[in-house]
């Protein structure tokens, strides 16, 4: 008995030919703004400025407007800090990894996902800079101070400080590979441009690409070499946030385990916010050729990876709990699970653990919308992880009389909208003025998609193939065989 493999669905369907991939990407930057997308900057605008008033008068009356208080100094800024660096990681795996790993199906979706890595980031390092209290001077403690006995340094053994350089440098490297690989897009926009203005503004922005194969040799050589120096980044930034915990002695945090925990929640958590942003992008800027049910199950089942590895880690967690011995160790997940804060407990535990089981289900993992709404549960899952993690580790220490609880004020919820509108604002102007798809590597992958699967179907269900045409076209007095 013989048994063939089923050709698997291509990239990029409906026929597409490389004039197709530019014009359908191209239009979204050329044309008029569509009511849906100044609907919904307008909605990012509102956000942004309503947080922003908020987050003008924290800073103005100090962070104390937020629910801070003696037991627990660390709450909503620094769960939404470690929140918003996890979300991303999944535009540098894409990117980087999967480029090294030569998987096709990330062309059509690593642009959109580099730039949420970026504007995450930018997110991100808003937090712990608005933590500071007084912002303007904080620059100024990063470098030596003058002291009676020589320069006084910032402490280089802080997990604190190791997560400037680990971010910066990730921030950095995701910036100029996400610029290095829009250069060859801005050049066709440049040279289709029929203003001034913007054939002088892309002009600019492709820095001279001329196409040539020397070009192209260049852009191969510099997008492997920042996908090798992204690589070790993807798995080092994480690491080093969650030493911001693991390095301490207090229980719930002192633990060997945050290190790959913290890496796969951070991966979890981003490739759902790909799927939210994505599925959007998809729906509003008729792009389903392009990103197909192939893509949408391939990162869905990395989600199922990434959700079973935070499981086993929850689990691993309540297990060397209770096999240490250490009574404060034990009462700390005890009170996660059935103290004051259980509902942001079992929240997490129902969302990250439990949902994303539902991705083995074929129905459900190619399902737009099963899939557009468990990417939110897994965000608000992770949300959750990193509140239980900070807050209940922190409202009940050795000393019951310092026992508290912990109620966010309107300054928090504020200042969390604030990054938000500020992340969607930065996407929906990322995704009118500059191409939302990687045009030249869904070409490199048009032959795949579209010639390689018809001949494969046809000599699997043994119809003849049509004869190569046979096409003479005369060239500068040579002539080309197709």
């Amino acid at each position: 008995m013989q048994i063939v493999s089923e050709v698997r669905e291509p990239l990029v369907t409906g026929g597409k030919t490389h004039k197709d991939v530019t014009e359908d990407i191209c239009k979204q930057v050329e044309g008029a703004p569509s009511p849906a997308w100044l609907a919904s900057l307008a909605a990012s605008l509102l956000a942004l400025g309503v947080g922003g008033y908020y987050l003008g008068d924290m800073l103005w009356n100090g962070i104390g407007r937020w629910g801070l208080n003696k037991s627990v100094q660390w709450a909503w800024d620094i769960t939404n800090f470690v929140w918003w660096v996890g979300i991303g990681h999944a535009g540098t795996l894409i990117s980087a990894i999967l480029l090294l790993f030569r998987q096709k199906w990330r062309t059509s979706i690593n642009r959109a996902a580099e730039a949420m890595t970026i504007f995450a980031v930018i997110c991100a390092l808003f937090w712990p800079i608005a933590h500071m209290g007084r912002p303007w001077i904080g620059p100024v403690w990063a470098f030596p101070l003058p002291n009676t006995y020589g320069s006084l340094w910032v402490n280089f053994n802080s997990p604190l400080l190791w997560d400037v350089f680990a971010i910066g440098t990730y921030f950095s490297v995701s910036l100029l590979f996400w610029y290095v690989g829009l250069v060859p897009d801005f050049a066709t926009i440049r040279d289709r441009a029929t203003s001034k203005i913007s054939r002088l503004m892309y002009g600019i922005l492709s820095l001279g690409w001329d196409g040539s194969a020397k070009s192209w040799m260049h852009y191969e050589s510099v997008s492997l070499i920042l996908a090798g120096l992204s690589t070790p980044l993807v798995l080092s930034v994480h690491t080093i946030v969650s030493f911001d915990f693991a390095t301490s002695v207090i229980p719930g945090w002192h633990t060997t385990i945050f290190p790959p925990y913290f890496v796969a929640g951070a991966i979890f958590s981003g490739f759902a916010m790909v799927l939210t942003l994505m599925l959007i992008t998809r729906k509003v800027y008729h792009l389903e050729d392009y990103i197909t049910i192939e893509h949408i199950e391939m990162m869905n089942i990395i989600i199922i990876v990434t959700g079973s590895i935070v499981g086993i880690a929850y689990t691993t967690e309540l297990f060397i709990a209770w096999y240490s011995g250490v009574e404060y160790e034990q009462y700390a997940f005890l009170n996660r699970s059935t103290g004051p804060y259980w509902w942001a407990y079992w929240s997490m535990m129902t969302c990250n653990v439990i949902s994303p089981q539902l991705f083995w289900i074929k129905k459900i993992r190619t399902s737009l919308m099963w899939t557009f709404v468990l990417s939110i549960v897994v965000n608000i899952g992770m949300w959750f992880e990193r509140f239980v993690i900070i807050v209940t580790s922190l409202h009940r220490d050795y000393l019951p009389s310092s026992w508290t609880y912990f109620i966010p004020t309107m300054h928090d919820v504020g200042t969390y909208l604030f990054t938000f509108g500020l992340f969607f604002t930065f996407f929906f102007l990322f995704a009118k003025f500059f191409p939302v798809i990687n045009m030249a590597e869904v070409k490199a992958v048009l032959k795949d998609s579209n010639s390689k699967v018809y001949r494969a179907r046809r000599t699997l269900v043994n119809e003849p193939l049509p004869a190569l045409e046979e096409v003479t076209v005369e060239k500068e007095g040579s002539s080309l065989i197709k």
